[in-house]
């Protein structure tokens, strides 16, 4: 890639503080215990696999890249980011996708020395695996499949034979009603990497077709004393969202579902109420350290009306065992619980970056790589590095350009997941150093909807604005001039739909640019509550002013 932060009008931020302060997330966390979510803000759509006492697990980013982050954990409760899987722009190429598309539902796999990721990449050329025999990477170019659906996922049985499982079209291509799909299979060979054989339909529709059940979708098959269990989410990933379960004597089939399925609803319950957790569903499960069943899956916790900024989060629940032989999460009428017993392992694992609770997390850019971490997104593939680390050093230095965050390029911004409902993130940065430029603080649900905290020259100093997406335009809710200085810093106070923006110079005091700000529009509602896949990142940003 061409290295564009060299450029003379690069902006330089100093370093990012973002940190959360959720009333649900402040009470002491009793010995023993955890807390949900496992991984708070944007991260949907775990997948989970073991290998001995490590455990690792991918979510969905869609048009943020790098792609697919990739954690590490031995308790399944701390968890320790190793990378991303998609890393490279030459992996694949997001350019153009909106920020809701992209890389859709990827599941990881283990098998003989050999890390195994399948996804989607849905508007492009759809089903790909990569491999890795290092979990942190590099991991290999996409091979591309030709099947339509999505959520791929594989199974290797025992019998030495592997298997891919997959949501695609019902029969004949002829779907009953809206939302009617099937799951499919198809065998894996693992020396080619091919699909061979026939395809197969095994579970047409969802549970009972005749109520048409919607979305059967997120299939993981995997074996227990015999029985090979299909483990789906069902009613579509909003509210109505639900996992079920079917099992057979064979991969291939026929499957049965269990007569007390869901395994794992909250759609029947109030999701108003105070502390309540919606949407769950797309679960994985898997045998923990302590000998017990475990279910990874994603839930929002809304915190005003369905309102939430968060998206889709990871939560962790303990999973019992029916005794005649049927996987059970969380019985019907029975809350989400927050807290509650972890696994028992010898030696818990250790997160260095904070992936729950309430924390405060800084970034002082003095890494000297060349990228400024895993944990940062930016949207959609670079094609040429606006960034530098280096320049200076101790410093994140942002090129401006005429891409910009309502568009469908690569604009000059990274971002972090945003976390919590109660929250703070601030930056230090120069001025622009040429008129025409501005940079700042972003908050970003999706190309209509974000906010930008922005700084420019004025002719009589610098121009101070912020600038709200809620729709096909940009509106100027907010502007002040101050005096000329080198440098400022800029801060989003958020309390739930509440936000206020503030500035101040390098050695001045805090001002109030605006306060009570409606911050509906980075909420998931306002980007489409039937499309609320993403949530809400802060970060930074600079571009070439229109």
């Amino acid at each position: 890639m061409l290295n564009a932060a060299a450029s003379s009008t690069a902006v330089h931020f100093d370093w990012f503080e973002y940190t959360g302060r959720d009333d649900s997330l402040s009470a002491p966390l009793p010995t023993g215990n955890f807390r949900n979510p496992i991984l708070t803000g944007f991260y949907p759509d775990p997948a989970i696999c073991r290998v001995g006492d490590d455990f690792y697990l991918v979510t969905s980013t869609f048009a943020y890249f790098p792609g697919i982050p990739i954690f590490h954990s031995r308790d399944l409760v701390n968890w320790t980011q190793l990378g991303n899987i998609i890393d490279r722009p030459t992996q694949l190429s997001l350019d153009g996708h909106r920020i809701t598309r992209g890389l859709f539902a990827p599941t990881i796999k283990y098998h003989d020395g050999i890390f195994y990721v399948v996804c989607t990449l849905v508007d492009g050329c759809g089903n790909f695996l990569v491999t890795a025999t290092n979990p942190a990477g590099p991991w290999s170019d996409p091979e591309w499949f030709g099947f339509e659906g999505f959520d791929p996922a594989l199974f290797f049985d025992n019998d030495g034979r592997a298997w891919m499982v997959n949501n695609g079209n019902p029969p004949d291509d002829k779907p009953l009603y809206e939302g009617h799909r099937a799951i499919w299979i198809q065998e894996f060979d693992l020396a080619t990497l091919k699909l061979v054989g026939p395809r197969s339909i095994i579970v047409n529709g969802g549970v009972d077709l005749s109520q048409k059940p919607i979305w059967i979708e997120g299939p993981h098959l995997f074996k227990r004393n015999g029985w090979y269990y299909l483990c789906c989410a069902e009613g579509g990933t909003s509210t109505n969202h639900s996992q079920v379960i079917l099992r057979s004597k064979s991969p291939t089939g026929p499957f049965v579902p269990w007569e007390n399925n869901p395994i794992l609803t909250q759609r029947d319950l109030d999701g108003n109420a105070p502390g309540a957790v919606t949407a769950t569903g797309h679960a994985n499960l898997i045998e923990g350290p302590d000998g017990n069943w475990w279910a990874v899956f994603l839930a929002c916790r809304p915190f005003a009306q369905g309102h939430q900024m968060t998206g889709r989060e990871t939560f962790l629940l303990p999973m019992k065992w029916t005794n005649d032989g049927w996987p059970l999460i969380l019985p019907k009428g029975e809350r989400v619980p927050i807290t509650l017993p972890a696994p028992k392992v010898a030696a818990a694992s250790r997160a260095p970056v904070p992936t729950t609770g309430n924390f405060t997390w800084r970034d002082d850019f003095d890494s000297g790589a060349d990228h400024p971490g895993p944990l940062w997104l930016m949207a959609r593939t670079p094609h040429e590095m606006w960034w530098s680390l280096t320049k200076p050093k101790g410093s994140l230095s942002l090129t401006p350009r005429a891409d910009t965050l309502s568009g469908t390029g690569n604009p000059s911004f990274f971002g972090r997941r945003l976390q919590h409902a109660k929250f703070e993130t601030t930056t230090a940065l120069s001025v622009p150093p040429t008129n025409g430029a501005s940079a700042g603080l972003v908050a970003f649900q999706s190309e209509e909807h974000h906010y930008y905290l922005g700084v420019k020259h004025a002719d009589d100093g610098l121009t101070i604005f912020l600038e709200r997406f809620n729709g096909s335009s940009a509106e100027i809710v907010a502007q002040t001039t101050v005096p000329g200085v080198k440098g400022l810093e800029l801060r989003l106070r958020g309390n739930e739909l509440a936000g206020e923006f503030s500035f101040k110079p390098h050695e001045g005091k805090w001002q109030t640019l605006i306060a009570n700000v409606d911050l509906t529009a980075i909420t998931t509602k306002a980007a489409g509550d039937g499309m609320h896949f993403t949530g809400a990142v802060v970060g930074v940003h600079a571009r070439l002013e229109p």
